[in-house]
Protein backbone atom coordinates (compact mmCIF):
# COMPACT_ATOMS: atom_id res chain seq x y z
CA UNK A 1 0.00 0.00 0.00
CA UNK A 2 1.44 3.08 -0.79
CA UNK A 3 -0.30 6.12 1.33
CA UNK A 4 0.18 9.78 0.41
CA UNK A 5 -0.98 12.09 3.06
CA UNK A 6 -1.59 15.87 2.52
CA UNK A 7 -1.51 18.52 4.84
CA UNK A 8 -1.90 22.30 4.17
CA UNK A 9 1.81 23.18 6.14
CA UNK A 10 5.02 21.40 7.26
CA UNK A 11 3.81 22.33 10.94
CA UNK A 12 1.26 19.32 10.16
CA UNK A 13 2.88 17.59 8.04
CA UNK A 14 6.05 17.34 10.28
CA UNK A 15 3.02 16.20 13.25
CA UNK A 16 2.65 13.25 10.69
CA UNK A 17 5.98 12.26 10.24
CA UNK A 18 6.69 12.27 14.05
CA UNK A 19 4.32 8.84 14.39
CA UNK A 20 6.57 7.36 11.62
CA UNK A 21 9.82 5.26 11.27
CA UNK A 22 12.51 7.67 10.26
CA UNK A 23 14.78 8.81 8.63
CA UNK A 24 12.36 10.26 5.62
CA UNK A 25 13.73 10.26 1.93
CA UNK A 26 13.10 13.43 0.07
CA UNK A 27 11.60 13.45 -3.77
CA UNK A 28 11.22 16.40 -5.30
CA UNK A 29 7.89 17.20 -7.56
CA UNK A 30 7.35 20.61 -9.35
CA UNK A 31 4.11 21.05 -6.75
CA UNK A 32 6.84 20.48 -3.08
CA UNK A 33 8.79 17.99 -1.73
CA UNK A 34 7.93 14.55 -0.58
CA UNK A 35 8.91 13.15 2.79
CA UNK A 36 8.89 9.46 2.06
CA UNK A 37 8.38 7.24 5.06
CA UNK A 38 8.82 3.37 4.58
CA UNK A 39 7.10 0.63 6.89
CA UNK A 40 7.90 -2.19 4.69
CA UNK A 41 6.22 -3.14 2.57
CA UNK A 42 4.23 0.23 2.60
CA UNK A 43 5.07 3.66 2.08
CA UNK A 44 3.50 6.83 3.45
CA UNK A 45 4.63 9.93 1.79
CA UNK A 46 3.89 13.64 3.39
CA UNK A 47 2.93 16.57 1.44
CA UNK A 48 2.97 20.02 2.64
CA UNK A 49 0.52 21.10 -0.08
CA UNK A 50 -0.34 24.17 0.57
CA UNK A 51 -3.50 26.47 2.35
CA UNK A 52 -6.72 26.55 1.02
CA UNK A 53 -8.76 23.73 -1.26
CA UNK A 54 -7.26 25.29 -4.67
CA UNK A 55 -3.47 24.76 -4.13
CA UNK A 56 -4.31 21.38 -1.90
CA UNK A 57 -6.30 19.74 -5.23
CA UNK A 58 -2.97 21.30 -7.74
CA UNK A 59 -0.23 19.67 -5.47
CA UNK A 60 -1.64 16.39 -4.67
CA UNK A 61 -2.68 16.30 -8.06
CA UNK A 62 0.78 16.65 -9.29
CA UNK A 63 1.72 14.06 -6.76
CA UNK A 64 -1.03 11.63 -7.83
CA UNK A 65 -0.02 11.78 -11.49
CA UNK A 66 3.51 11.92 -11.08
CA UNK A 67 3.11 8.22 -9.28
CA UNK A 68 0.56 6.90 -11.93
CA UNK A 69 3.19 7.87 -14.52
CA UNK A 70 5.75 6.07 -12.52
CA UNK A 71 3.66 3.22 -12.86
CA UNK A 72 3.09 2.90 -8.77
CA UNK A 73 0.44 5.07 -8.18
CA UNK A 74 -1.18 5.55 -4.51
CA UNK A 75 -4.00 3.06 -2.72
CA UNK A 76 -4.94 5.82 -0.78
CA UNK A 77 -4.84 9.74 -0.10
CA UNK A 78 -5.38 11.29 3.76
CA UNK A 79 -5.98 15.13 3.67
CA UNK A 80 -4.16 15.35 7.52
CA UNK A 81 -4.04 18.30 9.79
CA UNK A 82 -5.95 20.46 12.43
CA UNK A 83 -9.30 22.51 12.34
CA UNK A 84 -12.19 24.70 13.97
CA UNK A 85 -14.50 21.98 15.90
CA UNK A 86 -18.02 22.99 15.94
CA UNK A 87 -18.85 22.53 20.28
CA UNK A 88 -19.84 21.09 21.75
CA UNK A 89 -19.95 17.99 19.00
CA UNK A 90 -15.93 18.66 18.59
CA UNK A 91 -14.15 20.37 21.66
CA UNK A 92 -10.46 21.32 21.93
CA UNK A 93 -8.15 18.86 21.44
CA UNK A 94 -10.64 16.61 19.92
CA UNK A 95 -10.12 14.12 16.73
CA UNK A 96 -12.85 14.47 13.83
CA UNK A 97 -12.46 11.59 10.72
CA UNK A 98 -15.24 12.64 7.70
CA UNK A 99 -17.00 11.09 6.87
CA UNK A 100 -18.54 13.41 4.34
CA UNK A 101 -16.11 15.67 2.46
CA UNK A 102 -17.52 18.98 1.70
CA UNK A 103 -17.30 22.16 0.12
CA UNK A 104 -19.05 24.83 2.22
CA UNK A 105 -19.10 27.89 0.24
CA UNK A 106 -18.57 26.13 -3.16
CA UNK A 107 -21.76 28.00 -5.13
CA UNK A 108 -23.69 31.44 -5.26
CA UNK A 109 -25.74 33.80 -2.83
CA UNK A 110 -29.28 34.31 -3.93
CA UNK A 111 -31.99 36.56 -2.33
CA UNK A 112 -33.22 33.36 -1.14
CA UNK A 113 -30.11 32.31 0.84
CA UNK A 114 -26.55 30.33 -0.31
CA UNK A 115 -27.11 27.80 -2.94
CA UNK A 116 -24.73 25.10 -3.65
CA UNK A 117 -22.75 24.55 -6.96
CA UNK A 118 -25.14 21.15 -6.85
CA UNK A 119 -28.21 22.82 -7.28
CA UNK A 120 -26.96 25.13 -9.80
CA UNK A 121 -26.30 22.00 -12.09
CA UNK A 122 -22.53 21.74 -11.56
CA UNK A 123 -20.12 19.42 -10.25
CA UNK A 124 -20.22 17.97 -6.89
CA UNK A 125 -19.95 19.48 -3.38
CA UNK A 126 -19.13 16.61 -1.07
CA UNK A 127 -17.17 13.46 -1.23
CA UNK A 128 -17.69 10.47 0.43
CA UNK A 129 -14.76 8.26 1.98
CA UNK A 130 -14.55 4.54 2.53
CA UNK A 131 -17.02 3.85 5.14
CA UNK A 132 -15.44 0.89 5.95
CA UNK A 133 -12.36 2.31 6.51
CA UNK A 134 -13.85 5.51 8.24
CA UNK A 135 -15.38 3.14 10.80
CA UNK A 136 -11.95 1.10 11.43
CA UNK A 137 -10.22 4.45 11.55
CA UNK A 138 -12.36 6.11 13.93
CA UNK A 139 -12.57 3.23 16.36
CA UNK A 140 -8.63 2.67 16.30
CA UNK A 141 -8.00 6.68 16.95
CA UNK A 142 -11.32 7.46 19.29
CA UNK A 143 -11.86 10.23 16.61
CA UNK A 144 -15.47 11.36 16.42
CA UNK A 145 -17.15 10.66 12.70
CA UNK A 146 -19.39 13.34 11.08
CA UNK A 147 -18.95 16.40 7.94
CA UNK A 148 -15.63 17.90 7.76
CA UNK A 149 -16.66 21.42 5.91
CA UNK A 150 -13.77 23.03 3.96
CA UNK A 151 -13.82 26.64 3.33
CA UNK A 152 -12.15 29.31 1.48
CA UNK A 153 -12.60 31.76 4.71
CA UNK A 154 -12.10 30.47 7.96
CA UNK A 155 -15.26 31.33 9.96
CA UNK A 156 -14.97 34.61 12.29
CA UNK A 157 -18.03 34.99 13.17
CA UNK A 158 -21.21 33.30 15.97
CA UNK A 159 -23.63 34.27 13.14
CA UNK A 160 -21.55 32.49 9.95
CA UNK A 161 -20.97 29.55 12.14
CA UNK A 162 -24.39 29.34 13.17
CA UNK A 163 -25.70 29.44 9.50
CA UNK A 164 -22.80 26.81 8.64
CA UNK A 165 -24.60 24.50 11.26
CA UNK A 166 -27.71 25.38 9.76
CA UNK A 167 -26.91 24.21 6.08
CA UNK A 168 -25.16 21.36 7.59
CA UNK A 169 -26.46 20.03 10.49
CA UNK A 170 -24.11 17.03 10.70
CA UNK A 171 -20.70 19.68 10.47
CA UNK A 172 -18.12 18.71 13.32
CA UNK A 173 -15.38 20.41 11.70
CA UNK A 174 -14.20 23.20 9.27
CA UNK A 175 -10.35 23.29 7.45
CA UNK A 176 -9.50 24.51 4.34
CA UNK A 177 -8.43 21.90 2.37
CA UNK A 178 -9.85 18.60 2.50
CA UNK A 179 -12.43 19.22 -0.63
CA UNK A 180 -9.18 20.07 -2.68
CA UNK A 181 -7.34 16.83 -1.75
CA UNK A 182 -10.71 15.26 -2.19
CA UNK A 183 -10.97 16.33 -5.89
CA UNK A 184 -7.54 15.41 -6.78
CA UNK A 185 -7.88 12.27 -5.77
CA UNK A 186 -11.38 11.62 -7.15
CA UNK A 187 -9.73 12.84 -10.72
CA UNK A 188 -7.76 9.52 -10.04
CA UNK A 189 -10.12 7.38 -8.44
CA UNK A 190 -8.33 7.03 -5.54
CA UNK A 191 -10.25 6.63 -1.92
CA UNK A 192 -9.88 9.84 0.23
CA UNK A 193 -9.61 9.77 4.41
CA UNK A 194 -9.79 13.17 5.77
CA UNK A 195 -8.63 13.40 9.58
CA UNK A 196 -8.79 16.35 11.58
CA UNK A 197 -7.43 17.61 15.43
CA UNK A 198 -9.58 20.67 16.92
CA UNK A 199 -7.29 23.67 17.74
CA UNK A 200 -10.39 26.03 18.16
CA UNK A 201 -13.84 26.33 17.94
CA UNK A 202 -15.47 27.55 14.89
CA UNK A 203 -16.91 31.33 15.81
CA UNK A 204 -16.00 34.43 16.59
CA UNK A 205 -11.78 34.68 15.88
CA UNK A 206 -10.06 34.72 19.48
CA UNK A 207 -6.52 33.76 19.11
CA UNK A 208 -6.32 33.31 22.68
CA UNK A 209 -8.22 30.43 22.80
CA UNK A 210 -6.50 28.58 19.83
CA UNK A 211 -4.23 25.24 20.71
CA UNK A 212 -2.24 24.96 18.34
CA UNK A 213 0.44 22.74 20.13
CA UNK A 214 -1.77 20.06 21.62
CA UNK A 215 -3.66 19.99 18.39
CA UNK A 216 -0.32 18.78 16.65
CA UNK A 217 0.11 16.00 19.23
CA UNK A 218 -3.43 14.96 18.90
CA UNK A 219 -2.48 14.39 15.11
CA UNK A 220 0.50 12.62 15.73
CA UNK A 221 -0.94 10.32 18.36
CA UNK A 222 -3.79 9.66 15.39
CA UNK A 223 -1.92 8.99 12.60
CA UNK A 224 0.65 6.58 15.23
CA UNK A 225 -3.61 4.59 15.62
CA UNK A 226 -4.06 4.95 12.39
CA UNK A 227 -1.25 3.48 10.28
CA UNK A 228 -2.03 -0.47 11.53
CA UNK A 229 -5.34 0.55 9.71
CA UNK A 230 -4.62 1.99 7.10
CA UNK A 231 -2.24 -0.35 6.25
CA UNK A 232 -4.33 -3.61 6.59
CA UNK A 233 -6.83 -1.88 4.23
CA UNK A 234 -7.63 -3.19 1.25
CA UNK A 235 -8.19 -0.59 -1.38
CA UNK A 236 -9.85 -2.79 -4.27
CA UNK A 237 -12.96 -3.06 -2.12
CA UNK A 238 -16.11 -1.48 -2.95
CA UNK A 239 -16.36 1.68 -1.35
CA UNK A 240 -19.32 3.31 -2.89
CA UNK A 241 -20.68 6.18 -1.18
CA UNK A 242 -23.19 5.35 1.67
CA UNK A 243 -26.30 6.77 3.65
CA UNK A 244 -24.72 9.95 6.04
CA UNK A 245 -25.10 8.00 9.90
CA UNK A 246 -25.06 9.60 13.14
CA UNK A 247 -22.03 10.64 14.76
CA UNK A 248 -19.67 8.23 16.26
CA UNK A 249 -17.78 9.64 19.31
CA UNK A 250 -15.50 7.75 21.99
CA UNK A 251 -17.09 7.02 25.02
CA UNK A 252 -15.26 9.07 26.92
CA UNK A 253 -16.29 12.96 25.79
CA UNK A 254 -12.84 13.65 26.16
CA UNK A 255 -10.74 10.93 24.42
CA UNK A 256 -8.70 12.21 21.72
Amino acid sequence: MRILVATAVPAERDAVARALPGPATEVRLPAGTLHRFRTSPHEHDLLAAGVGPALAAASTAVALTAAALAGRPYGLVVSAGIAGGFPPEAPLGSLVLADEITAADLGAETPDGFVPVTDLGFGTVTHQPPRDLVRAAATAAGARTGTVLTVSTVTGSAERAAALRARHPRALAEAMEGFGVAEAAAAHTTPVLELRAVSNPVGPRDRAAWRIGDALTALTEAYGKLTPVLESWDPHEPYASHEPHEHHAPSDPHEH
